[in-house]
């Protein structure tokens, strides 16, 4: 007996309680993809993000919540803010059947979202991603994000992270404030935060820290602050404070200023519960009481190992935690028993530790960032040729190991131009 393949493939299918024929799924398929740039929001074809406006349709369609994105291009938000851009993920409040994470993949792809803006002083939690759990944001740069808030948390890429992880992900000249657990990048953390930055301004009234407002379920790793953190209560020039038992901030360091009231710290204001290792400060520290160097108050729960700040530069001789050093000795490698092969570098009595992977390719010296002195370096061996590891790549001047220094070296050159420097 012959099988009727063509009856079989026109069969209706069942979606949602309504019979649609193969053609008609056809049609609502290519619509959803038709929504972004490309892709069908697998692992191996994710769905693609070029412009403004398919970004803003990740916010616009739930359905696609658990899908995976990868940004192509950079994208400026400029026009957008609260009034026709709606945020990634939605949180209602604690338990309510409405909450809707975002579950899926956003890999960034190296580039930039620009000039995100975002109003709103009646919701909590308030990002670029308001709600993320179990999904992975990576590889991604925010640059002069705007937000504020008056709820429960603020970040400029996500307010809650419950589970979730945020990977390789910076934010650059932001301007975050909000009324508790505000931080530069992310507003609360119970979940994984590894390799990510800020730069800019944040200020709240609780819980305000330069990179996380605060730290529950979470585990924070080789990540910085350099923003500028104002608040009253539990604010940190990295976190306003961490609060659970499993809480961990390793391998971490502020260097921004914070001004605050009560439980003020140049890496964390309070450190309730939880521990912070192989950490440091080197930020102005000013408080009108329980005011530290480095933490603003540890109780009994916490636990602060190996970590330091600056004396001088925060103007605190005491702190809730860690030891106190001068310039000098912050500057200086054997300060510190951490590792300075494979995490953290420095450039002696010119700079304090920074992580390997903060480095740009094109910096070839000290001090931290690429500018003059690296130009300079780099033309002594333009053309140069019969580059390879016994000379060091040319004194690391062939970036792409092509064996000569050449136009694409100057491409590379050109691409990292300045960065470092923020």
């Amino acid at each position: 007996m012959t099988r009727d393949i063509h009856s079989r493939q026109s069969r209706p299918t069942l979606v949602n309680g309504v019979l649609l024929s193969a053609a008609m799924l056809t049609v609502l398929a290519s619509s959803a993809r038709a929504q972004y740039g490309g892709g069908s929001g697998t692992s191996t074809d994710p769905y693609q993000i070029y412009t403004a406006e398919e970004l803003a349709a990740v916010g616009e369609h739930r359905e696609d919540w658990g899908k995976f994105f990868k940004l192509m291009d950079n994208v400026d938000l400029t026009g957008y803010d609260e009034t026709n851009f709606k945020l990634i993920g939605y949180w209602h409040d604690l338990g309510h059947a409405n909450n809707l994470p975002f579950y899926g993949m956003f890999d960034g792809n190296g580039k930039t979202i620009s000039n995100f803006r975002y109003w709103d002083m009646d919701a909590a939690y308030v990002g670029l991603f308001q709600y993320v759990r179990v999904g992975k944001v990576s590889n991604l740069t925010l640059r002069r994000a705007e937000v504020v808030n008056d709820g429960w948390g603020a970040g400029s890429l996500v307010g809650y992270l419950e589970g979730g992880s945020v990977i390789a992900c910076h934010t650059v000249a932001a301007d975050v404030s909000g009324y508790r657990r505000v931080g530069g990048l992310i507003g609360h953390v119970d979940g994984g935060v590894e390799q990510c930055s800020s730069t800019g301004n944040v200020s709240g009234v609780e819980y305000a820290g330069g990179l996380i407002g605060q730290v529950g379920e979470g585990n924070v790793l080789r990540s910085y602050s350099r923003a500028h953190v104002l608040g009253v209560d539990y604010v940190g020039g990295f976190a306003g404070g961490i609060s659970h038992e499993v809480a961990v901030i390793n391998g971490c360091y502020a260097t921004g200023s914070v001004q605050g009231s009560t439980y003020v710290g140049g890496l964390v204001g309070l450190v309730a519960q939880g521990r912070v290792y192989r950490s440091y400060s080197a930020g102005p520290v000013s408080a009108d009481q329980s005011g530290g160097g480095l933490v603003g108050n540890t109780m009994f729960l916490g636990n602060v190992l190996s970590c330091y700040w600056d004396m001088e530069a925060s103007g605190q001789t005491q702190s809730g935690g860690g030891t106190g050093k001068t310039t000098a000795q912050m500057q200086t490698a054997s300060t510190y028993n951490w590792d300075f092969i494979t995490t953290w570098t420095i450039c002696e009595g010119m700079n304090y530790p920074v992580f390997i992977w903060q480095i740009p390719q094109a910096d070839l010296r000290c001090p931290d960032g690429v500018e003059l002195i690296d130009f300079a370096l780099f033309a002594l061996k333009w053309r140069h040729r019969h580059c390879g590891r016994i000379n060091d790549w040319c004194g690391f001047t062939d970036f792409d190991e092509s064996r000569d220094v050449g136009p694409l070296d100057l491409a590379i050159l050109a691409e990292d131009w300045l960065a470092g420097l923020e």
